[in-house]
C-alpha cells in the first residue's frame, strides 16, 4: 500500500470521525461537512487519486455510520466530487475565497439533495437551517485547504 494511499485514507478517516462526534445539541446544526470537505480537497488536488469511486464508498461508511437511508450520502457525494473532478482544474485557478464560495455552493447542492432524498424517502420537510453547514464549511474551507495542503507538500503525496 503507499504512502499517499494511507495518509489520504486516514485524512478521511479523520473526517469520519470528526462527522460522528458527539457535540452539544444547540451546536449540531451547524456542524460542517468535514467528510464532504475532505473528499473535495482531495479530489481538487489530486483527481486521479480521489474521483467518484472515493466518494461512493465513503458515502456508503458514512449511511451506515449515521444510519441514514443506504445510498443517500452515497449519491450525494457523489454528485459533488464528480462536479469538483470534472472542474478541477478551473478550481485550482481560483482564489482561495473564490474556491470558498464555490464550495459553499457545493456543499448548498449537497444539503438541498440530502433533503431531496430525504424528502421522498423519509416525508420531512424543508427547515432553512438545513443549510447552516453550508456556510459553515464555506468558511472553514480555507483553513482544511490550506492543512491539507501542507502535509500533501511535506509528506510528498502525489
Amino acid at each position: 500500500m503507499s504512502r499517499s494511499f494511507s495518509f489520504i485514507t486516514f485524512s478521511v478517516f479523520l473526517a469520519l470521525i470528526m462527522a460522528l462526534m458527539p457535540l452539544p445539541f444547540s451546536l449540531e446544526p451547524f456542524r460542517p461537512d468535514w467528510v464532504l470537505l475532505v473528499l473535495m480537497y482531495w479530489s481538487i488536488a489530486l483527481p486521479h487519486r480521489v474521483n467518484i469511486g472515493w466518494a461512493w464508498c465513503t458515502g456508503l461508511i458514512m449511511d451506515l455510520a449515521v444510519g441514514s437511508p443506504l445510498g443517500i450520502n452515497s449519491l450525494t457525494y457523489s454528485v459533488c466530487i464528480y462536479i469538483t473532478v470534472s472542474n478541477f482544474q478551473k478550481l485550482r485557478n481560483f482564489s482561495l475565497w473564490q474556491q470558498a464560495m464555490l464550495i459553499g455552493l457545493f456543499l448548498a447542492l449537497y444539503h438541498l439533495l440530502q433533503f431531496w432524498l430525504n424528502h421522498f424517502l423519509l416525508d420531512i420537510y424543508f427547515n432553512p437551517a438545513y443549510l447552516w453547514p453550508a456556510l459553515i464549511g464555506m468558511l472553514c474551507w480555507p483553513w482544511i485547504f490550506l492543512l491539507l495542503r501542507k502535509y500533501r507538500r511535506h509528506f510528498r503525496i502525489r
